[in-house]
């Protein structure tokens, strides 16, 4: 038996290749697909079957492109109006691809039409090895069950109570666990930062699964609050109908600047990825800022998907990871990145913006001496409740665009949230937008509490 483990990193995405004698499966595998065809290949393996766990809402899942390599059968649950692949017919269907077996287990309430895939190897014995539970059950958290609306929530709260507790969880303590995402994902409120464990494990350790009773377990999914990006329905039309077929990766045109302003003036949108100390020193005005690695988490809340995309790179070597990472939310009309970065936009004379830089002691020295600013928190609800610097306004950083109306436009703007990576995002969306005075504090919240100055509450 070979077992790996893909994950994809920024989405906090985890899929599976399992193999057995000279035939594979693959476990909810993501756009940009090769890899699983290369280690299937290295081992002497044909990829037989391709699961997948529900209709993801987070990521475009990979089984067309996958199956277009291997000729492998897709499967997925019932409930969905899939338009490609194999429903799969009766709960606790069973596959056999060499001397394993793979049994489909209904566990809905993340969706309904939500699945798990109990992992036996018969020879052995009949107790299960793994359960790959999507989005079910995670380490240290459950699925999120707000995807329909609220007046869904009691509905598929329930269920995904009956899932765990009544099938999943009796698979066995020393069942290995294996779900769809590890910690950083937006499909679990809390995901713990161990990407290992086992049921029995769980049990003892998941807070979540302390609550034992339905209704407790209920009223806890009813009270849960998470974010929802727009992206989401794009994910999830793709997911339905099936994503366009890429077969490989787009290659993003390197472009002069001259060039670059030309597809700018056409209606591309800037996606800048460079760190935020280097953006805030110059960047193309009406560019998005978003870090390299923060890209498969924020580019769903800021891109739109009906104008071409057009790429500034700290260096070009950072071009593949910036592709896979735009694909795999969709974004696929990347028309170009710039040549030479912004040293040669700005080399042409070609105009660069800008905004300022802040220290935590020169925010502290600003409050201190009364200044008229407005300090804008762009982190999470659950951090904001933790913690913040008094007198600031709250509005998560994917939410800044539509709420402008609610940030004044005659006074200077400071923004921070953890560190200065998402208030960068905020402040390069300000600046979009014709805010002239914009402070990005650097070290935002982390620096503000090593220089032991007051939160409050």
């Amino acid at each position: 038996m070979i077992f790996e483990r893909i994950k994809s990193e920024g989405l906090a995405h985890l899929s599976y290749l399992i193999g057995s004698g000279d035939e594979a499966i693959v476990i909810d595998p993501r756009r940009d697909c090769q890899v699983y065809f290369d280690l299937a290949r290295s081992k002497g393996m044909k990829i037989k079957y391709i699961f997948e766990t529900h209709r993801n809402e987070d990521y475009i899942i990979g089984s067309l492109e996958l199956e277009k390599l291997t000729d492998a059968g897709i499967y997925h649950g019932s409930g969905v109006d899939f338009k490609y692949g194999n429903i799969l017919k009766k709960d606790r269907q069973e596959f056999i691809f060499g001397a394993l077996k793979l049994t489909a287990l209904h566990t809905p309430g993340h969706t309904d039409e939500s699945m798990s895939y109990v992992l036996t190897d018969p020879d052995a014995g009949k107790e299960p090895i793994m359960v790959f539970t999507g989005d079910a059950l995670f380490v240290g958290d459950v699925g999120r069950t707000d995807l329909y609306g609220p007046e869904e929530v009691p509905r598929l709260a329930a269920n995904l109570y009956d899932s765990i507790f009544n099938k999943i969880l009796p698979l066995g303590d020393g069942v290995i666990l294996c779900p769809a995402h590890g910690a950083g994902s937006l499909c679990g409120g809390a995901i713990s930062n161990r990407e290992y464990s086992t049921l029995g494990l769980e049990k003892v350790q998941n807070p979540v699964l302390k609550k034992t009773e339905k209704e407790e377990f209920v009223k806890f999914k009813l009270e849960e609050k998470l974010e929802f990006p727009p992206y989401f329905k794009k994910m999830e039309q793709y997911n339905l109908q099936g994503p366009p077929l890429l077969q490989s990766l787009p290659i993003p045109k390197l472009l002069s600047p001259d060039e670059f302003k030309a597809e700018m003036e056409k209606g591309a949108v800037v996606v800048d990825t460079r760190m935020p100390h280097s953006f805030g020193g110059a960047l193309i005005k009406g560019s998005y800022s978003i870090w390299l690695e923060g890209l498969p988490s924020f580019a769903g809340w800021m891109l739109p998907y009906d104008k071409p995309i057009l790429l500034v790179l700290e260096e070009k070597e950072q071009l593949e990871t910036a592709v896979r990472y735009l694909v795999r939310l969709g974004y696929d009309n990347m028309r170009g990145f710039l040549n030479g970065g912004i040293a040669a936009w700005y080399m042409e004379a070609l105009q660069i913006d800008g905004f300022n830089l802040l220290s935590v002691h020169d925010l502290k020295s600003k409050l201190e001496k009364d200044e008229e600013i407005v300090i804008l928190d762009v982190r999470s609800n659950e951090e904001w409740e933790e913690g913040h610097i008094e007198g600031a306004r709250h509005i998560y950083v994917g939410h800044v665009e539509e709420n402008l109306d609610e940030i004044p436009k005659d006074c200077p703007i400071v923004v921070y949230c953890g560190s200065a990576r998402r208030s960068n995002i905020a402040a390069s969306v300000l600046k979009k937008h014709g805010y002239r005075k914009i402070y990005n504090v650097l070290g935002s919240m982390v620096a503000w509490k090593n220089a032991g100055y007051e939160v409050v509450k």
